[in-house]
């Protein structure tokens, strides 16, 4: 059946044929559950000032790869496709997809916000696979400027005109977060989307509970409600419901959802009476959909990692999502709802998505001091001790690694154990002190605050006056 519908496609096999199709997987499955969002779009102000008022740009700022334009298909895709194989690389490989406001898009606006965040990540020595949601309200951050949510990383980056614009900036901040390098972007917008769903017949989603839907196109809203149940959802249909945000769990609610319905087309693409079709169409698919990708990927890079994510089992794709456990639900200086990360609590998360890894893992290159150094962390030291001397010393000390040392001074009251405060989310800073200072756990403060002179501020305690292993 599958070599009758390859008249089109000369030179592939069913094989290589595939990858073709999953290559449209790879761009629009997992595209579609990162842009499932579509809130109105409010810019976010710091401190009553739009970004663009205010912010300061980094003086460098290191792109993860020029983008790509992506191009109609060329005629000898076919000896292109057959000459190709799975990507053989010894490390994993990630990505991040993002999806930008609804609104914008639809009014075709000069910058967005990237309202979704999925990174996906391909191992090709374990054939494994996963894949990581990320709030749009997590309040990190963002390279270059202040402190904001993880969504405004995207905006900033195309308003200011940023080498690699937002999809760059984003990713450097999911880097800072996670400690993970990320080599690969790509956005896709909504049309593509649908259209692609449309293409292969709807994909069959097993609805939890009852859910009221927004279709949104054409310039009107038409609200439905799905009720509980295996259903097939068209492309429209589809997007509404992984758009949804009125379940009791909100955008955690979502991004399950998201992840469901990109687990759905990739079952359903492997279908038997679906694929022959998508073979024959896959030339004339991409073509029509490539102007809605923006994306760091050449067409070989996306055809080999297809390749090699046609070999991987749905048991060997790890989900998560930062969710309820990992955040401090809080305010934001300007009164807005923000959710603190809780590093430790997001790392082992993250660890738990990398777990079916080769050897190399996730981590930031180094050990612990290595990692702490290149976090760049701005500390304070302030000796709450009875041995006259002792914050200097220790500055000194650490200045001779290193450390970026902004504060000595005495404290304003005595301290028995010494005792660290984290204001900013410094993880790798937070390890390398707590370790090499033998620092308690009732010791440990995560003490949000955007504002704070210092990162983290290391209180010296009588305890470290005696046990010191300074020259």
């Amino acid at each position: 059946m599958i070599q009758r519908m390859l008249k089109s496609l000369p030179h592939l096999t069913p094989k290589r044929a595939l990858s073709l199709v999953l290559m449209l997987a790879v761009l629009c499955a997992a595209g579609g559950g990162a842009f499932f969002t579509g809130r109105a779009f409010t810019m976010y102000r710091f401190g009553g000032k739009a970004p663009s008022e205010q912010a300061t740009l980094a003086p460098e700022f290191v792109t993860p790869g020029a983008e790509t334009q992506v191009t109609p298909l060329p005629a000898n895709i076919a000896e292109i496709i057959a000459s190709l194989t799975p990507w053989d690389g010894s490390t994993r490989v990630t990505a991040l997809i993002m999806g930008i406001d609804y609104r914008d898009w639809a009014a075709q606006e000069e910058a967005a916000r990237s309202d979704t965040m999925i990174l996906l990540t391909l191992d090709p020595l374990t054939k494994t696979a996963g894949m990581l949601s990320i709030p749009r309200d997590l309040w990190v951050a963002i390279p270059g400027f202040q402190h904001g949510k993880i969504n405004t990383a995207y905006y900033l980056g195309d308003i200011h005109k940023l080498p690699g614009g937002g999809p760059a900036l984003a990713v450097k901040t999911v880097e800072n977060l996670l400690g993970v390098p990320i080599h690969f972007y790509a956005q896709i917008d909504f049309g593509a989307f649908v259209r692609f769903i449309d293409e292969i017949g709807g994909v069959l989603i097993d609805v939890p509970e009852p859910i009221r839907i927004d279709l949104l196109g054409g310039g009107f809203k038409t609200i439905k409600k799905l009720q509980p149940g295996k259903q097939v959802l068209p492309g429209e249909w589809a997007l509404a419901y992984a758009r949804a945000r009125n379940t009791e769990g909100g955008d955690f609610d979502r991004a399950m959802r998201q992840q469901q319905v990109i687990m759905a087309i990739r079952q359903r693409i492997l279908e038997p009476e679906v694929l022959p079709t998508l073979i024959t169409k896959a030339p004339t698919l991409y073509n029509e959909l490539a102007a809605g990708i923006r994306t760091n990927l050449t067409l070989e890079q996306v055809l080999r990692l297809a390749l090699l994510a046609q070999s991987i089992p749905d048991e060997n794709i790890q989900r998560g999502l930062i969710g309820k456990d990992s955040v401090l639900f809080a305010k934001s200086p300007d009164g807005l709802d923000i959710l603190i990360p809780l590093p430790d609590k997001i790392h082992l998360l993250r660890d738990q998505i990398f777990a079916t890894s080769s050897g190399l893992g996730p981590l930031t290159e180094g050990d612990d001091q290595a990692r702490m150094l290149a976090e760049g962390a701005r500390i304070a030291i302030y000796n709450g001790s009875s041995l006259a001397g002792l914050a200097e010393r220790t500055a000194d000390y650490l200045r001779n690694l290193g450390v970026n040392i902004v504060q000595v001074a005495n404290a304003a009251q005595p301290y028995a154990a010494t005792t660290i405060v984290d204001h900013r989310g410094s993880p790798f800073s937070l390890k390398f002190f707590v370790n090499w200072m033998g620092i308690k756990a009732g010791r440990i403060v995560i003490q949000f605050d955007p504002n704070a002179t210092a990162d983290v501020e290391i209180f010296l305690g009588e305890d470290w006056a005696v046990s010191n292993p300074l020259p």
